[in-house]
């Protein structure tokens, strides 16, 4: 696929935007399923960018950043993968198998950029004695854009490169024990992905639900739409007949027998 100039600035915008919302974690630009779809979008083919996009996500349910400890980096892995994957013509299982070292490779790009805008700290700390306020945010800024250029700078090399014989040839020379590793430790990943978050939820009372999902997917031809009304039709019945969410309709109707009673003895 060709990929034309307009494209290529997109792609380089949607890449900022994403590298500077894996650094901010506010409007989650930086996950894969936003990620991905955008990038989709830019380059014209949104149905596979939703379908890397969702892909990906299992994958990354368990990336979180918490404190200093940075998980993989998604922004890294989404946007080139979606690349590789529309620009690229290669299969989504391949491009999801290189998700795993890229998101890897992010996440030291991501520790090379800190320690580089350490510096920027100090200069912050020097210019709020002054009260230059207007300095102190282009300083901020400037630091932003170094985490934005950490996955517009691949991603634009990607780009601009992925429909290349020599790109093609080095994909292709991959041996098919690495990308068949690299898609079972994927496989591995989304498990254990969702395990973390449903250990989060701490749920227990739902696991009935859960269980009875993977079993109707499993031995019924259901799309996901259908999957997706059979799960909202089950949770709204749910919380229609537990008593946990009627409890103010019981103690109504408690009251109110209640008052009943007392007219008939009086």
């Amino acid at each position: 696929m060709e990929i034309s100039t307009l494209q290529i600035v997109l792609v380089f915008l949607v890449s900022c935007i994403c590298g500077m919302g894996s650094i901010l974690d506010e409007w989650q630009t930086h996950r894969p399923l936003v990620a991905c779809t955008l990038i989709g979008l830019v380059l014209g083919d949104m149905k596979t960018g939703v379908i890397v996009g969702g892909s990906l996500e299992l994958l990354a349910l368990g990336w979180m950043n918490i404190g200093a400890a940075l998980a993989p980096d998604a922004a890294l892995a989404s946007v080139v993968s979606t690349i590789l994957v529309i620009v690229g013509r290669q299969d989504i299982p391949t491009a999801i198998a290189l998700a795993i070292p890229l998101a890897a490779a992010g996440q030291v790009l991501t520790y090379v950029v800190r320690a580089i805008t350490v510096g920027f700290q100090h200069a912050a700390d020097k210019v709020i004695e002054t009260g230059d306020l207007n300095k102190l945010d282009w300083i901020h800024l400037t630091a932003l854009l170094l985490q934005a250029m950490r996955i517009a700078i691949p991603s634009l090399i990607v780009a601009v490169t992925a429909g290349t014989d020599s790109v093609q040839t080095m994909l292709q020379a991959i041996p098919a024990v690495v990308t068949l590793g690299l898609k079972i430790a994927g496989g591995f990943i989304a498990v254990v992905g969702y395990a973390m978050v449903i250990n989060m939820m701490r749920a227990g009372h739902l696991m009935p639900f859960f269980y009875a999902g993977f079993v109707i997917a499993a031995f019924t031809d259901f799309n996901l739409v259908a999957l997706g009304v059979l799960g909202t039709v089950t949770a709204i019945l749910y919380i229609q007949l537990h008593p946990k969410y009627n409890q103010s309709k019981q103690v109504v109707q408690v009251v109110s027998s209640g008052n009943d009673l007392d007219n008939r003895l009086d």
